[in-house]
């Protein structure tokens, strides 16, 4: 059953997932530091952990799950709002699957881009199929977290000639860093996040001081569009955030969880 033998391999009873590519195979597993113990079945049902191995430096990690549908959440850090009003409801938007990228790759910036920023994140990965559930339901129903980075260009998003939609704003080829890992088993309600752009920090703050919770944004979410397992969140980014560019790099650093790294080109 779901996490009946992996829990053997959690530590402090979180246990981490990846999704990694390996002599042209794609796989789970349980990552314990450089191991990882490979999953046969289901990761969001029936599923065990192998006998088999890998070491972490002879895989190419890939982004943690391949999520039928992405959404995200705008608007949800005092600390981003500033002087403007907080929102009633949580403010969702959608990315588009397209957008994902792998840990250690690199975030592509079109050349009509001009004003590129990161946005480090913390992200709900959804566990089971969810339809108009409680709060309590909706924690029950989330699989675990992960990291990500909600990269925006800010004029597409904001500027005179802004679009209609953030489809290309946030939804742009490479504009969705996922991973490393999916934590299962951590308390995810006080996290610190930091973002770092070329080993400097540029956003810090505990994920206890999100407007609206985990559980809150997914019985929100769902109250509206079914949810289904794989399905990620992108709960928002705290404070300002800052234009990359080339030759960068962004990392995306949550207790407990690992470091999303990623370069610019």
């Amino acid at each position: 059953m779901l996490g009946s033998l992996a829990a053997s391999a959690a530590t402090g009873g979180v246990t981490r997932y990846v999704r990694f590519s390996y002599q042209g195979r794609t796989a789970h597993a349980v990552q314990e530091g450089e191991d990882l113990h490979v999953i046969q079945g289901d990761l969001f049902g029936n599923h065990k952990v192998t006998s088999t191995k890998r070491k972490l430096g002879e895989v190419k990690l890939l982004h943690p799950v391949s999520p039928p549908k992405v959404l995200a959440v705008g608007l949800n850090y005092k600390s981003h709002i500033g002087s403007r009003t907080a929102p009633s409801q949580p403010e969702i938007f959608y990315k588009p699957i397209t957008c994902l990228q792998n840990p250690g790759d690199a975030i592509r910036i079109p050349p009509e881009a001009k004003n590129v920023h990161y946005e480090g994140e913390l992200v709900v990965v959804i566990g089971k199929a969810m339809s108009r559930v409680s709060k309590e339901e909706a924690k029950a129903g989330i699989f675990g977290v992960t990291c990500g980075n909600d990269v925006s260009e800010r004029d597409w998003q904001n500027g005179p000639r802004k679009d209609l939609q953030w489809w290309r704003a946030k939804g742009a080829d490479t504009f969705g860093p996922l991973g490393p890992a999916i934590a299962r088993g951590l308390d995810y309600g006080k996290l610190l996040l930091q973002t770092r752009l070329n080993g400097n920090v540029v956003q810090k703050q505990v994920t206890s001081d999100l407007l609206f919770d985990c559980p809150t944004i997914v019985s929100y979410v769902s109250h509206f569009v079914s949810l289904t397992p794989g399905d990620v969140i992108f709960t928002g980014t705290p404070g300002s955030t800052k234009k990359m560019s080339p030759g960068d790099v962004v990392e995306v650093d949550i207790e407990g969880i690992g470091v999303l790294r990623n370069t610019v080109a």
